[in-house]
């Protein structure tokens, strides 16, 4: 009986005989006169790429597609190279490829039957034709599969191998289940795990399949002592990233989640994790050190931008990667644009967990000159920010601000406020900057006291969603809505900062940067109220490739109980390009409530340009 196999242990690669050694024949070159008349026929005679149609048949799907992938005779069908020899010798060794290709399926009674056509006279197209009869599939008559050693008994391993007597012979199933088993070893401790027998064997004549499957598992081995050499921070900080202990079953995932929380950090630019399994004891604890690399301290970047809200915008950054042995980070960003320009410091401070807690200082200056607001606001803002076990970012904290505000209604003067704030804000999606299922959304909640820095009483509440659903290849549909309330005794007892307004870019297109809101009734003067309802319904085409086409409508208004309520509402098109930094969307927006301007029946329109992420 004769078996074929196609995985088998691993051995020695065959070695190839040498043929015994015979006497040279000497070649007579041809004259001159004649190579040269050769190469004058070559150079004067033009190549013709011969055309070639391949057809395969009686096959469908993976099968047909893994057939064509491995037929030469169809890769090189277009070749420009390609003359009648090299056809005819690709004919001659497609019905075996055919064969080879469809192993994996578990076919090995494949039969073909083969014919070349070429055309009469020499010019036309050559047709080659595999009609192929896969037969039945091969199934698995008998499986042999031992686990011995110290894991024998270990339930990582499966109790019977995952293919089972009766089941077509698929390699893919296979490989899989090899690969399946090797890790439950490597991931469970047993580092020196042996294949000690690993075939497949195919009966031809009894047309049967034989699994034999023999693993030794060796030692199991676990994680020692964890070290760190390195040159930057405090080890007691450095031990909070550590989430293995000493006695843990070794893993080399939980060691590569070290690896990825420490690059994480931006402390390092380079982290090895080095497994001493050569010291490992006869506990066989096996000793773990850390080789970090400290990463450059600064980083600079300088951006340029524009939005119809704030106009052209310059933007310089500033990282500190790490200011001292504890960890601290400093970031500090200046923004300059005519309606709108900020200073920003962001100083933070590990704590508990590093990777997702740690307490925030910002202090901020922004100057508004827009359309409801001009002057300064200073604050300094101080709060407690983890990540959740369920990944939200919530931030307890205390912000105390001082502005002087003049809006467009009034001058509302100096003003110091001291405001206890808590947020919750969440953002889930498949990609950030060009985002095709996903969404975003945050939860405020502030207010103060008069008499405890500040000169009013307030609490105010604010949601802010947005959610992006791809519905086809080609659409995509977009959402986003503000509401917010606030419960003071009246409007003018807010700071301007604290009041709401609507219309701009992000809010109700249509309209300038915080330009809606109710109004004063002499003055017809933006005053800003104490609640918020936006909203807005974007669908978008994809046009070719990374442009698009939009159509959107936005509504809403900021209100107050003490001024007169009116709804507001755009609609608009738009052209958007995914760009690598971001979403440049140029939208034409007509606000449908304004009062018409210069052409009448037609809305008047505001042009806007934002350039960002999606989310």
């Amino acid at each position: 009986m004769t078996s074929r196999s196609f995985a088998v242990q691993q051995a020695d690669k065959p070695q190839i005989q040498p043929r015994h050694p015979t006497t040279p024949r000497r070649i007579l070159a041809p004259p001159a006169s004649v190579l040269l008349f050769l190469l004058a026929v070559l150079v004067s005679t033009p190549a013709l790429a011969l055309k070639l149609n391949v057809r395969v048949e009686g096959l469908q799907g993976e099968q047909e597609a893994n057939v064509l992938a491995l037929l030469d005779i169809y890769q090189e069908r277009s070749e420009k190279e390609l003359n009648a020899a090299r056809v005819q010798a690709l004919h001659r060794i497609a019905p075996e490829q055919i064969q080879d290709a469809l192993a994996p399926f578990g076919l090995y009674r494949v039969q073909v039957k083969d014919s070349l056509e070429a055309p009469p006279g020499g010019d036309g197209t050559w047709t080659a034709t595999y009609r192929v009869d896969p037969g039945a599939p091969v199934k698995i008559a008998t499986v042999d599969y031992q686990v011995t050693g110290a894991g024998a008994e270990d339930p990582a391993f499966p109790k019977t191998f995952p293919m089972k007597v009766g089941d077509v012979l698929l390699h893919a199933s296979y490989e899989k289940a090899k690969s399946d088993i090797r890790y439950a070893a490597s991931s469970n401790g047993f580092l020196d795990y042996q294949l000690t027998r690993h075939q497949v064997l195919i009966d031809p004549v009894a047309y049967q399949a034989h699994i034999f499957f023999d693993m030794e598992t060796g030692p199991q081995y676990r994680i020692g002592k964890v070290s760190f050499t390195q040159d930057l921070l405090d080890e007691s900080l450095l031990n909070r990233y550590v989430r293995i202990k000493s006695g843990d079953v070794y893993d080399p995932d939980r060691l590569m989640g070290l690896q990825a929380r420490l690059l994480g950090t931006e402390y390092y630019g380079d982290v090895e994790i080095v497994p001493h399994t050569d010291e490992a004891g006869a506990d066989n604890e096996v000793p773990i050190e850390v080789i970090a690399e400290r990463n450059k301290a600064n980083k600079y970047r300088i951006g340029f931008g524009y939005a119809t809200d704030v106009g052209p915008r310059v933007t310089l950054d500033y990282r500190r990667r790490y200011l001292n042995r504890y960890g601290h980070k400093l970031r500090a960003e200046l923004s300059l644009a005519p309606a709108l320009s900020q200073l920003e410091l962001d100083y933070r401070i590990p704590i508990q967990d590093p990777t997702r807690d740690y307490i925030v200082i910002k202090p901020s200056s922004s100057l508004y000159d827009t359309s409801t607001r001009q002057g300064w606001i200073y604050s300094v803002q101080a709060a407690h920010s983890t990540l959740t076990p369920r990944g939200w970012r919530r931030n307890i904290g205390i912000d105390y601000s001082y502005e002087d505000i003049e809006t467009a209604a009034d001058s509302l003067g100096a003003t110091n406020e001291l405001a206890p704030n808590i947020s919750w804000s969440k953002t889930v999606s498949d990609d950030p900057i060009n985002t095709n299922k996903g969404y975003r959304l945050k939860y405020t909640l502030l207010g103060a006291f008069q008499g405890l820095v500040s000169e009013t009483s307030y609490l105010s509440g604010l949601l802010q969603f947005k959610w992006v659903k791809r519905l086809s290849e080609n659409y995509r549909f977009i959402t986003h809505t503000d509401l917010g309330a606030t419960w003071a005794d009246s409007v003018d007892d807010l700071p301007a900062s604290r009041r709401f307004y609507a219309g701009g870019d992000s809010s109700i297109r249509g309209w300038g940067f915080d330009a809606l809101g109710p109004n004063a009734p002499i003055t017809n003067d933006t005053v800003g109220g104490r609640y918020l309802a936006v909203g807005s319904l974007e669908l978008e085409r994809r046009i070719t490739g990374p442009w698009s086409a939009a159509v959107f409508t936005d509504f809403g208004n900021a209100f107050d109980p003490d001024y007169e309520q009116e709804l507001e509402q755009s609609v608009g098109v738009g052209v958007r390009w995914a760009s690598p930094i971001g979403q440049v969307r140029i939208d034409v927006a007509f606000a449908l409530t304004k009062d018409q301007g210069d052409y009448e029946g037609i809305p008047p329109a505001r042009l806007h340009i934002v350039i960002g992420p999606d989310l």
